[in-house]
């Protein structure tokens, strides 16, 4: 193959798919090849969670039962 016949090949794909499309892809695709060469490599950097230490979450602390004592009902009884 020549690089003309290259050259109208790459023409004819940006016609039909258009240049937004193919960008699209080619992003796609490299994303994917990152993400196999990360596994290939034993995925070292993806099994290890974030350090964030300032981002945890914290519960809150369970209520004193020394409130719970000094509410009263205040349902209607009949």
């Amino acid at each position: 193959m020549s690089i003309t016949h290259l050259l109208i090949l790459l023409v004819v794909v940006v016609l039909i798919f258009g240049t937004k499309k193919l960008r699209n892809i080619g992003s796609d695709l490299g994303g994917a090849v990152r993400d196999f060469k990360k596994g290939l490599d034993g995925g070292e950097d993806a099994s290890k969670p974030n350090d964030d230490s300032g981002e945890r979450l914290r519960a809150d602390p369970p209520a004193s039962t020394s409130q719970n004592h000094n509410q009263h009902d205040t349902t209607e009884q009949k």
